[in-house]
């Protein structure tokens, strides 16, 4: 980052019916929040049409906000192996929306994130809604999956690792 030269960081939340995304600049005198939200594909949509809607939105997101960089959470290995593969599929798409963006992407565990955010590994999810909202001086609490995202940013902010995904 160039002193005169802001980065702005994507966060990604893959979820498996859900992603959550937002934008965080990081400047000399801090971070601010440049905008968050959460994909939604139609209830009940095939697969194919879900990893459609969110490459597209994330494709969308990229042109609109343009980012530097890509901080993706890592997979969380959950007991639904159906969910899981669906989830898989998603980050996929993400992946590669970001690559096809020209961004660097970054991947970073769910315990990094939460360890760069709150302090603690394995702080529970309203530690971290609570946190994000201080830390971007948010006036309210971003949606759970979109303040997943923007710990994702935060977490690259504050540690940005040397290698890609």
């Amino acid at each position: 980052m160039r002193p005169d030269h802001p980065l702005r960081i994507l966060g990604i939340d893959p979820g498996s019916h859900v992603t959550g995304y937002g934008v965080v600049e990081k400047r000399r005198t801090g971070l601010s929040c440049i905008t968050f939200g959460e994909i939604r594909p139609p209830r009940g949509a095939s697969l194919t049409k879900a990893l459609s809607v969110v490459y597209e939105r994330i494709e969308g997101l990229i042109r609109e906000s343009a980012p530097d960089v890509m901080a993706i959470e890592d997979i969380f290995f959950g007991k639904n192996v159906r969910s899981l593969i669906r989830q898989g599929h998603l980050r996929g798409i993400v992946l590669l929306a970001g690559t096809h963006g020209g961004l660097p992407v970054f991947e970073y565990t769910p315990l990094e994130i939460k360890k760069a955010v709150v302090g603690y590994g394995r702080a529970e999810k309203s530690q971290v809604q609570s946190m994000v909202r201080a830390i971007l001086k948010l006036p309210g609490e971003a949606p759970a999956d979109a303040s997943d995202a923007l710990a994702a940013a935060i977490c690259h902010a504050h540690f940005g690792k040397d290698e890609t995904v």
